[in-house]
Order: structure tokens, then C-alpha cells, then sequence
């Protein structure tokens, strides 16, 4: 497939600087552009591959303004990065889609599936389930009894959907992602622990990411819900009864205890712990590690460390806790000035 740069411009809203033109057939690093692909810019410590760069486009901020000559065409945009991401969308679902069901795949008698699917070999879809119109379900995947995959959703390898689990409109479970297993509810008896049945469902709704080997537990009665747009990271582990609401992120290895409410535009970086039970205001941003104990209620903060606090307050505590041992040093002379004082 091949696009010229005025083409390119008129899809993400652009404008042309050079020879409208020119042809493109691939994408590629600024820094490792080749002839014919298409690069974009928008850090200013990359800017001398602006004028070294083989690449034939490159997507630049509308505000750029060059040293020096530049050899590329240049397509001006507000945001590189979300223009390179919508060509990048649109290049992959230009590509040819597989359909059918492949004759190593079980599919139960009762189940539904919709027009245009692809169940690869070794997929497994039980009775009751749905599998919505142009989903493709890669090998080994299993959407087990009642559940329901939306319209052209993707499963990748090893996927797994439990019993009655939902799963929404162009959701993308990544290999080895689990949606629906047993919340972790035990009973202490004499005699050990106890199983608390997990008798909820899972929910993911439209347009959620799960990343690859990432789980969201089923409810313990109710639903766990994962809202629009959520995005999820390799690695993540969401409690039973747990809401994450619409547009939030979550990177790899946060966890999430059981029936806690996260909010709308979140976002939680590597390895945040989130306790059970508690509420984190919209628009929070947690710096990665952070542990969260109790309820976040104000909107739009910005916090790090364990217990999270103010990000601008813990760096400041962080200057401290490096001087600590001199600190403690100075201390100990200190007391031993003042009992000398005394002594006298």
C-alpha cells in the first residue's frame, strides 16, 4: 500500500511542507528512517534526525520550525504522536482479515456465532456462547459457557473468558489474559480456609485492552466492571468487584484489591498497590510503586510513594531521606554536646 504525503495530510487533518507528492510505503524511527516510509518527530532531543533521516514524511508539530534544510516532506500536525497512532489504525485494518471457523476449532452446538468471525485451531467456544460479527479468536482461546464476546473484538493465544462473562464491542484480550476467574474469597475456619463461591460475572465494555497475562477476577455476587475505553497493561491483577471507570490506565503490575471504585481518566504507572475497598477520586495520576491504603477524594492529584502522597511534597522528603545518615550522624554528636552541657 502506498500513500502520498498530501493524502496522508488530508486523513489526520494536516498540512503539506515540500512535495505533496511524495510516495510512502512504510513506517519507521526517525532515527532509523529508510526511503519510502513515513517517521514523526516531536521530542526536541530527536530533532537532529530531522535533517539527517532517509525517511521520505515525517509528521511534525505544527509549530516546528527548522535550523537548518530539510531533505523529507513535511506534515504538519498538532500531535505527532496521535496522528502517527490513527495512520497506524488505519494501515492495520486495511490489512486482509481471516474469516471462518477452521475444522480444529470446537464450537458447541448451541453457541452463536456471528458473520465474518475467525475461530482459529484449537479455540474452544462452549454452549450458550456468543462470539460477535468480524471477532477473531486466535488459537487456543476459550470463551467459556453463557459468555459474550462483542462485535469485532480480538483474542489472542491462550485468552481466556469464563462462564457468563461480557465482553464488549472492539476489545482486544491479549495471550494469556483471564476474564472471570474466582475472586480471591476464603472464609478462616478451624480447619482452615474455607471457599466463599464467586457466584458474579465480569464485565469489560467497549473498547477496552487487557493486556497479555493480565486477569480480572469475577465478583463475588455482582460484577466486576472494567468501563469504555480502559486500558490495561501486561501483568495486572483487578479483584473481584472492583469498578475501573471509562478511560483509565493501568501499566504493568498494578494491582487492584477487591471492591474498590477507580475513577474516570486515572492513571496508575508501574507497579501501583491499590487496597481493598476504597474509592480513588477521577483524574488521580500515581508515580510508579505507589501504595494506596485508603480513599483518594480529591480530584486531578498527581501522588507517589507508600502510603502515595504529594508528588512535589515527596520529592522533597526524598532530598531528606538520601541525607538521613549524615543526619543521623550530626544527631548522636549533638546529644552527646548536650549531656556533656549538662555534666557541667
Amino acid at each position: 500500500m502506498e500513500f502520498t504525503a498530501l493524502q496522508i495530510a488530508q486523513h489526520i487533518g494536516g498540512t503539506v511542507e515540500g512535495n505533496g507528492e511524495t510516495r510512502v510505503h512504510t513506517f519507521s524511527k526517525i532515527e532509523e528512517g529508510v526511503e519510502g516510509a513515513l517517521s514523526f518527530y516531536y521530542d526536541p532531543k530527536f530533532e537532529p534526525y530531522v535533517y539527517e533521516t532517509r525517511s521520505s514524511v515525517i509528521l511534525v508539530p505544527s509549530t516546528f520550525q527548522p535550523a537548518q534544510p530539510v531533505k523529507a516532506t513535511l506534515v504538519r500536525v498538532e500531535d505527532p504522536r496521535l496522528a502517527i497512532g490513527q495512520l497506524l489504525a488505519m494501515y492495520e485494518s486495511m490489512k486482509p482479515k481471516r474469516k471462518g471457523i477452521d475444522p480444529l476449532a470446537s464450537v458447541a452446538p448451541t453457541a452463536q456465532i456471528g458473520e465474518g468471525v475467525y475461530l482459529a485451531p484449537f479455540c474452544v467456544v462452549e454452549d450458550h456462547a456468543v462470539v460477535g460479527d468480524g471477532s477473531i479468536l486466535h488459537p487456543h482461546v476459550t470463551v467459556g459457557e453463557g459468555a459474550k464476546i462483542g462485535k469485532d473484538c480480538i483474542l489472542y493465544a491462550h485468552a481466556t473468558v469464563y462462564h457468563d462473562c461480557r465482553i464488549g464491542d472492539r476489545c482486544i484480550l491479549h495471550a494469556g489474559s483471564v476474564v472471570g476467574a474466582d475472586g480471591f474469597g476464603f472464609a478462616p475456619s478451624a480447619e482452615g480456609y474455607e471457599k466463599i463461591p464467586q457466584i458474579g460475572i465480569a464485565v469489560l465494555e467497549d473498547d477496552v485492552e487487557l493486556g497479555a497475562n493480565s486477569c480480572v477476577d469475577r465478583a463475588t455476587m455482582g460484577a466486576t466492571v472494567i468501563r469504555k475505553g480502559v486500558k490495561i497493561d501486561n501483568l495486572v491483577q483487578i479483584g473481584h468487584n472492583v469498578e475501573v471507570n471509562s478511560h483509565t490506565v493501568l501499566c504493568a503490575q498494578v494491582g487492584i484489591a477487591g471492591s474498590t471504585k477507580v475513577g474516570e481518566w486515572c492513571t496508575f504507572t508501574g507497579q501501583v498497590g491499590i487496597a481493598g475497598h476504597i474509592t480513588v477520586a477521577d483524574h488521580t495520576t500515581l508515580g510508579a510503586q505507589s501504595g494506596v491504603p485508603g480513599n483518594i477524594r480529591k480530584p486531578g492529584q498527581t501522588l507517589i510513594g507508600s502510603p502515595a502522597i504529594d508528588a512535589k511534597t515527596f520529592a522533597k522528603a526524598i532530598v531528606v531521606y538520601k541525607s538521613l545518615p549524615e543526619m543521623a550522624v550530626q544527631l548522636r554528636e549533638l546529644k552527646k554536646e548536650m549531656e556533656q552541657l549538662k555534666n557541667k
